[in-house]
């Protein structure tokens, strides 16, 4: 995959349990996937641009010397968050990107449209993107309709986070003798994080508290079937997320209404209840499956810019798009 310098390009995909990196060019593929398990911090100013680097540099230099691609002339940042907590990097990263590898021309994306695009590409519908966190997105290929993202404190409702919180206060429900309490759950998270009277001070100072909370999300989908109160939880998240892909959903036509993101593994016990959900609130929609995740629509929206082609519908919120300057 050897490159004139500056044909090269780099597709990220930042989320809530860390971060994917892959180096290409438009003709020529992409390497594999290399990865950082650390999510990317945010403090006051939003997703942190200085910590993302220090996790993108290493990666990106090894994709680099892998595909033989010297210079890089287009880079593309799909970040979990990006839509509200974006503003730092919309200042520091092009920046960077440029200082470090040479880019030019950037574009800086919410995770909810590289999910979109690697899902369903240029066409209109809808697609719940749900892993440790939830969103949807829809278009009409005119502009972007976005519902959620709002982070596992004000929303994520039916994501990762959302539904291992519900777990573990059913589990503590257990534990005190209060009604909606799962005795099973209370034996799954004491197996994971020990006594759960200790669980607060375990939980409430870590910086990745979503990803942990994300992680007993398998716990309650593997009790779903024979625990009344686990199986309640998956059915609210479906309704949630059927809520969410109702709210961003074109009305007219025949949209396409796909999922994408990690937390659909977790196999019947939530896509059965989900797929119940959508056809009875999007009963116009074709339910297709996701041509691929969030890392594929970076690389579609990368090769795109690479090419002087970009199809997406702008908004500065949703794809923030930085080019060389002419003159």
């Amino acid at each position: 995959m050897r490159s004139a310098a500056g044909d090269g390009f780099l597709a990220v995909d930042s989320g809530g349990s860390g971060l994917r990196v892959v180096v290409g060019t438009p003709d020529g593929g992409t390497t594999a996937p290399r990865e950082s398990r650390v999510p990317v911090r945010t403090g006051p100013r939003g997703i942190d641009p200085g910590h993302l680097m220090e996790q993108l540099v290493p990666l990106v230099r090894a994709s680099q010397q892998e595909a033989g691609v010297g210079g890089m002339g287009t880079a593309v940042v799909g970040a979990a968050g990006f839509a509200s907590l974006g503003d730092a990097l919309r200042a520091e990263l092009p920046g960077a990107l440029e200082r470090e590898f040479g880019v030019r021309t950037v574009a800086l994306v919410a995770d909810a449209v590289t999910a979109y695009t690697g899902a369903l590409g240029p066409r209109p519908g809808a697609v719940v993107a749900a892993g440790t966190g939830l969103v949807a997105i829809g278009t009409d290929l005119k502009s972007w309709r976005r519902a959620d993202g709002w982070g596992h404190l004000l929303g994520d409702c039916g994501g990762g986070a959302w539904i291992g919180r519900a777990g573990l206060e059913a589990a503590l429900r257990a534990h005190d003798g209060r009604p909606g309490g799962s005795s099973a759950l209370l034996a799954r998270a004491e197996e994971a994080f020990g006594p759960v009277r200790e669980l607060p001070g375990r939980l409430y100072p870590r910086t990745d508290r979503p990803a942990v909370l994300a992680s007993f999300a398998p716990h309650v989908a593997a009790c779903a079937e024979s625990d009344p109160v686990a199986g309640g939880i998956l059915r609210e998240a479906a309704r949630h997320m059927a809520d969410s892909a109702a709210a961003v959903c074109p009305a007219e036509g025949e949209p396409h209404v796909s999922l994408t993101g990690g937390l659909f593994g977790m196999g019947a016990a939530l896509l059965v209840p989900l797929e119940e959900e959508l056809e009875r609130r999007l009963p116009h929609a074709r339910r297709v499956t996701a041509a691929g995740g969030p890392l594929e629509g970076s690389v579609q929206i990368a090769t795109e810019l690479a090419r002087g082609a970009l199809t997406l519908p702008g908004d500065e919120a949703m794809v923030y798009v930085v080019t060389p300057k002419r003159g």
